[in-house]
C-alpha cells in the first residue's frame, strides 16, 4: 500500500517557513496569521513523529530531519509551480526568470533580448534585478547571471565572458591627463557594488601607489557611474565588455593603456544542479554562450 500523503496545507506551510526560516515572513507569504502557520507545521510534526524545526527566541532552524524533509519536498513544490505555470499560461509561452546585476542586464542583456524572443517564441524571459546571494532552494528563479570565480555551491555554471577593467572618460576630459598619477587631481566615479575596482586597476594596471582608491563620487550601481562618466563628471572604472558600444562610438575613452584581465573572477551562468534542465533553459544558455563568444 501507498503511503498516505500528509495534509497539504501543513506542507506548504513547512516549505514556506522552511524557505524562509521565519514563520512570520511565511505568514505574510501564504496571507495568513503566524499562529495558522505554526499550528499547520505542528500539525505535520505529529503526522511525521518528527520535529522539524529547532525554536528559539524569535527565529527558527531546520533539524537535520527538517533539513532532508525540505530539500525533498521543495523540489516537489518547486516542480508543481512549474508545472501549474506552464498550463494557465494564456499566450502558450513557457515563463523562464532569470536574475541578473542592473548594469549587466542594462547595458547587455536587455539590449539583445529581443533577438532571443524572436527565435524562441515559445519562451518569455522574466529578468529581475539583484545583488542578492542565489539560492535556488529558496526561490522560484531558473537562472542567474552572477559574478564570481566560477564556483558556487548547488549550481552549475558557465563561464560567459572576459572580464577586463580600463578607465574611461568623456573624449574632453581625457585630454586633462597624461599618466595614470594626474588621477589625484581628478574625480574618480565608484559603483557601490564594485567598491574595489579602482584600487585593483591603480595597484595591478597603473601600478601606482600615489591615488586614493576611495575618493571621488560614489552611485549605486556601475551603470550610474557610467552615465556620470558618459557626461563628463569624471572618471569611471569600467568592466570593458560593457561599455565597448560607447568606445566604438566615441562617446566614451580610454585615457590610458593600462588593463587589468581578472582572470577567472567574471561573469557566470548559473543553472540548479539539482532540478533537470528545461528546453527552455537550454535554449536561453546556448543563445547566451553563443551572444557572449
Amino acid at each position: 500500500m501507498q503511503h498516505p500523503l500528509p495534509p497539504l496545507n501543513a506542507l506548504r506551510a513547512f516549505e514556506a517557513a522552511a524557505r524562509r526560516l521565519s514563520i512570520m515572513a511565511a505568514a505574510e507569504e501564504l496571507h495568513v496569521t503566524p499562529g495558522a502557520v505554526s499550528r499547520q507545521v505542528q500539525m505535520l510534526e505529529e503526522t511525521l513523529g518528527r520535529e522539524l524545526f529547532i525554536r528559539g527566541h524569535r527565529q527558527i532552524s531546520l533539524t537535520p530531519w527538517g533539513m532532508e524533509y525540505y530539500k525533498t519536498i521543495s523540489k516537489a513544490m518547486m516542480d508543481i509551480r512549474e508545472a501549474t505555470a506552464r498550463l494557465t499560461m494564456h499566450d502558450g509561452r513557457e515563463e523562464l526568470k532569470v536574475r541578473a546585476y542592473t548594469t549587466f542586464a542594462m547595458r547587455w542583456l536587455i539590449p539583445r533580448l529581443s533577438s532571443f524572443h524572436e527565435s524562441n517564441t515559445g519562451v518569455q524571459v522574466s529578468l529581475m534585478a539583484s545583488l542578492d546571494p542565489v539560492d535556488f532552494d529558496k526561490e522560484d528563479i531558473h537562472a542567474a547571471i552572477r559574478l564570481g570565480s566560477g564556483s558556487w555551491p548547488n549550481a552549475t555554471s558557465y563561464r560567459l565572458v572576459t572580464n577586463i577593467l580600463v578607465p574611461v572618460c568623456s573624449p574632453k576630459l581625457a585630454k586633462s591627463v597624461r599618466k595614470p598619477a594626474d588621477l589625484s587631481k581628478q574625480v574618480l566615479l565608484h559603483s557601490i557594488a564594485r567598491p574595489d575596482d579602482w584600487a585593483i586597476w591603480l595597484e595591478q594596471g597603473a601600478g601606482i601607489k600615489t591615488v586614493d582608491p576611495h575618493r571621488g563620487m560614489t552611485y549605486q550601481s556601475s551603470a550610474m557611474a557610467y552615465a556620470a562618466a558618459l557626461e563628463g563628471q569624471g572618471f569611471a572604472i569600467a568592466q570593458k565588455f560593457l561599455v565597448e558600444d560607447e568606445l566604438a562610438c566615441g562617446k566614451l575613452a580610454t585615457p590610458f593603456h593600462q588593463t587589468v584581465d581578472m582572470g577567472d573572477f567574471t561573469y557566470y551562468l548559473l543553472v540548479p544542479k539539482s532540478r533537470k534542465e528545461s528546453k527552455s533553459l537550454a535554449l536561453f544558455r546556448k543563445w547566451l554562450l553563443a551572444e557572449l563568444a
